[in-house]
Order: C-alpha cells, then sequence, then structure tokens
C-alpha cells in the first residue's frame, strides 16, 4: 500500500500510534493502576459513580478536597474506544496530598458514539461540574488529551494540562483506530485541535521523551501552535509519565499545582 501520512504506508502507520505495543509490560502496567484504583475508590465510596448525563457511562469520581482551590478534573485515555474513569482513580493521590479536589469522567466509547457526541458528553460533565466547581484545571491523558484541548474554551476551565495527547486526527482516520472510531474527514477536521483557534488560557503540554515519535511529534507541534508551555519527560514512556501525577512530588502534580 502507498503513502498514508507523513511518508508511512497502513503498517507504518498503525505501528506508529500503537502504544501498548510499544510498552511491552503496558499490560502489567495498567492492572497495577487498577488495583491502586481500586483501593483509593473504596475510600472514597460515598463520592464515587456520581450521575451527569443519562447516558451507562455518564458517571463521575469525586475525591473531595479544599472547596476554596481550583479543581482538577480529569479525562481518561484509550483511544475514545476503551478504558474506563475506574482505572485511573489512582492519580488522585499526588493532587490530594496537597488539597487538591479530583473529579474523574466516564464517557460513552466509540462505536457506540461518535467522536462529536464523546465532545459533547465531556462538555456536559463539565457543565455539571461547574455548578459547584467554577474554577476548574482540565486534565488528561492520551485521549483524554485530546479532550482536554478541544474542552478548554468551556468558562470553567481556568487553565489544562494536556499528557500524550492526539492533536491532528488525520492519522486516527487513517488507521487501525478508526475501525470503531468510525471518523470522516469533516468530523476528523471539526476535533483537530491542530486546526481550531488557540484558547489564551494556561495550558501545559506533556509528553514523555520515551514515547512513540509520533506522539512526541504531536505534542511538540500543538504546544507550538496553541502558545503552550511543553514539557518532555525524560525516562517516561506513554505509561509511566502517569506516575508524575500519581505522586505527590511528581513533576506533572507541580504542574497541577501551579496551574490551580
Amino acid at each position: 500500500m502507498g503513502e498514508l501520512y507523513r511518508g508511512m504506508d497502513k503498517a507504518a502507520l498503525d505501528a506508529a500510534y500503537n502504544n501498548a505495543a510499544a510498552v511491552r509490560n503496558s499490560a502489567e502496567i495498567v492492572t497495577d493502576w487498577q488495583a491502586r484504583s481500586d483501593r483509593l475508590r473504596a475510600a472514597h465510596a460515598p463520592t464515587m459513580d456520581m450521575r451527569y448525563g443519562p447516558a451507562e457511562r455518564n458517571r463521575l469520581d469525586h475525591f473531595p478536597g479544599d472547596p476554596s482551590r481550583a479543581l482538577l478534573v480529569f479525562i481518561h485515555g484509550g483511544y475514545w474506544q476503551a478504558r474506563a474513569k475506574e482505572v485511573f482513580a489512582f492519580l488522585a493521590a499526588g493532587p490530594m496530598a496537597h488539597g487538591i479536589g479530583v473529579t474523574l469522567v466516564g464517557y460513552t466509547l466509540a462505536p457506540q458514539i461518535r467522536l462529536d457526541g464523546i465532545v459533547a458528553e465531556i462538555r456536559a460533565a463539565l457543565d455539571f461540574i461547574a455548578v459547584k466547581y467554577p474554577r476548574i484545571v482540565l486534565c488528561g491523558w492520551s485521549a483524554g488529551g485530546h479532550l482536554t484541548a478541544m474542552a478548554m474554551p468551556h468558562p470553567a476551565v481556568k487553565a489544562g494540562l494536556a499528557i500524550s495527547g492526539i492533536y491532528d486526527l488525520e492519522p486516527m482516520r487513517l488507521s487501525y483506530i478508526n475501525d470503531k472510531l468510525r471518523l470522516d474527514e469533516p468530523e476528523q477536521k471539526r476535533n483537530s485541535p491542530m486546526l481550531l483557534a488557540a484558547m489564551k488560557k494556561p495550558l501545559v503540554v506533556a509528553y514523555g521523551k520515551s514515547e512513540l515519535p509520533e506522539l512526541q511529534r504531536q505534542s511538540e507541534d500543538y504546544a507550538k501552535l496553541a502558545k503552550a508551555k511543553p514539557l518532555g519527560l525524560e525516562r517516561h514512556d506513554h505509561f509511566t509519565i502517569l506516575e508524575e501525577l500519581a505522586s505527590p512530588g511528581g513533576a506533572l502534580t507541580r504542574e497541577v499545582l501551579g496551574l490551580a
């Protein structure tokens, strides 16, 4: 097959965005995340699974903090078609150690819903959260990094931290990821932060220096376009980078504290 994107054919493009294949122990890492998250969710059972919309996954997990501080709202990844908020509760430990409350957002996955619908669900979740928390620092990882960039215009969002995100969706439309995402070209363009006007709000675009080259390039290109702070973290891949948010002294936790 001929060139599809930036000199890559279909096989090369698929490999360029296959984070799980690139990190050989990714399954073990996610299993550990789940165990840590289960413990933290069990300790905060009364504020888990709060509903913000009508769909099954329109739910929030809330970990309370100092109500006078901004709230960190986290959007999970999984290429818009996998994973769940329940896997990522372990991340709340870092910000909570400093009194920052954390809310994790669940959303409907492709192919049950189109990307336009996922973006709309995130905005609906922010509407719901903003009634009680009008100052939000929005954060997301991987597909959640993309959704963070898309939701930055929300009036309650005062700042953002996008981690290892996708900001140009053309390679998503042309690769294996589109088997479930089903993007057409107009929807791809509507939802590509690289093609949208930059928001004049503080934004940090973080990525691991050991991530796949395409992920690093996307983050660097988007940070430049959005006039955001680029943050490349040494010795971190697509998965280990989240330890910098889960840790009270982590580099991403420090960024949250600065944004909040």
